[in-house]
């Protein structure tokens, strides 16, 4: 899971890239322009939504960890 999380990132801050090259910065509301700015913030959130992810499990691990200590120590 953890790889494919990477992977997933990866693929989003390609296409992140890659939809900020299809936007006409004179007009960035018409025509194709508004397709890649739709495409950019999708791709924001699911960069976004991974990252929060990732967090979320690493939050998970300590607190399973935090849970496993004996409570004298």
């Amino acid at each position: 899971m953890k790889i494919a999380l990477y992977i997933i990132l990866g693929l989003a801050s390609a296409l992140l890239i890659f939809n900020l090259t299809k936007i006409d910065y004179s007009a960035p509301f018409e025509g194709n322009s508004m397709v890649g700015v739709i495409s950019v913030i999708a791709c924001l959130c699911a960069i976004l939504l991974v990252i929060i992810l990732m967090i979320s499990r690493k939050i998970a691990v300590k607190n399973k960890e935090l849970k496993r200590k004996p409570k004298n120590q």
